[in-house]
């Protein structure tokens, strides 16, 4: 079975809505969805500024080194990490155990409001995914031993 469950344009769709709704209440100019290997998934916001496939590889390795370290302590309460730019910040939350909630917000836009709100977003985005999991638990995708080269496997009819 993939690491990501099968999902529909439903799916994204109601996403993508969780996303708009967490840019709207917080102030945060970008805010996507990535699995833990760092693929993106979807990303709702100011998209043309950023390279949003880069940030969510390196992310996901930061995210997942802040858990290394969390394992070290003995530690298994830490599901989120932040990042404080002189511009920007990026705020990183675990949503289950494919994905993370990356928000990407201006300096100036408290990181007390993104976390709170990004909760309830994450909470949002883990339900849907278990919703798509529950669908065809059998079904999945582990993008990171995908072919870009040739995603031709990919779509394939089943038999």
């Amino acid at each position: 079975m993939g690491t990501l469950p099968q999902l529909i344009e439903e799916d994204i769709a109601l996403v993508n809505d969780a996303l708009n709704e967490l840019l709207q209440k917080s102030d945060a100019s970008t805010a996507f969805i990535a699995d833990k290997g760092g693929f993106l998934i979807t990303s709702q916001g100011n998209q043309e500024d950023y390279d949003l496939t880069s940030i969510a590889a390196l992310a996901s390795g930061a995210f997942m080194a802040s858990q290394s370290i969390a394992g070290m302590m003995n530690e298994t309460g830490f599901n989120s990490t932040y990042q404080q730019g002189d511009n920007f910040s990026v705020y990183i939350q675990d949503v289950d155990e494919h994905c993370l909630l990356l928000v990407l917000f201006p300096a100036g836009v408290g990181v007390g409001a993104v976390k709170y709100f990004a909760t309830a977003t994450a909470q949002g985005v883990a339900r849907q995914m278990q919703i798509a999991q529950e669908r065809d638990p059998s079904a999945g995708l582990d993008l990171s031993v995908l072919n870009l080269a040739d995603p031709s496997a990919l779509f394939k009819r089943r038999g």
